[in-house]
């Protein structure tokens, strides 16, 4: 693999639509974005709210959306497909559900053979992480080493998240599809300046 990563964008977990609205946009137009993914966190009403302007906003930019775990959310709000936080288990429900077309994303912490699996039942990339420190997440840093064998060994994209810094992401560009951003520009002043600053 040699082009460089796209950029995977995450909501805020428990966003409220409302505020994130004008922070979501000015950080999509800052730097181009291949996918946006709805976190959980908020109640299911807060959470279709934000489906719906999380829409709006993405797709006017030729951007997919998916939302965490939440199936049902994703056909009654029109997203592109689900990002799920078990690892393979849901990846054949999810695909049954949604049907071909819809994208079906497995997040499979630091587990080679989670992440096998759900590429064999059907999904459309995996994800790996934390890929440093990081107290959001459970479990151990994932070594470099993981992304650098999917690359080699598996055609399924696969997705770095969780504790990116400028340096991993120099260290992750040949072996990562995508480079997930969330929690690290969120929680700055202006979200918009951070994300250039990372991303360069």
């Amino acid at each position: 693999m040699t082009d460089a990563p796209q950029l995977y964008l995450m909501t805020p977990a428990g966003a409220q639509a409302s505020a994130l609205g004008p922070l979501l946009t000015e950080v999509m137009d800052r730097v181009p974005t291949a996918c946006l993914r709805i976190r959980g966190g908020a109640e299911e009403d807060e959470l279709g709210r934000l489906a719906d302007l999380a829409r709006e906003i993405a797709h006017a930019r030729d951007v997919a959306v998916v939302i965490d775990d939440h199936v049902k959310l994703a056909q009654r709000h029109g997203l592109d497909g689900v990002h799920l936080t078990d690892g393979a288990r849901s990846v054949r429900y999810a695909r049954k559900e949604l049907g071909d077309d819809a994208i079906v994303g497995a997040f499979c912490g630091g587990s080679r053979h989670d992440g096998m699996t759900a590429a064999e039942h059907g999904a459309d990339y995996v994800s790996f992480g934390p890929a440093s420190e990081s107290a959001l997440y459970k479990g151990e840093p994932v070594e470099l080493e993981l992304f650098r064998w999917w690359s080699e060994m598996i055609e399924v994209p696969v997705v770095a998240e969780g504790a990116i810094t400028r340096d991993l992401i120099g260290q992750l560009s040949p072996v990562a599809d995508f480079i997930a951003l969330g929690a690290e520009i969120w929680s700055q002043d202006d979200p918009a300046a951070a994300l250039v600053q990372l991303w360069g």
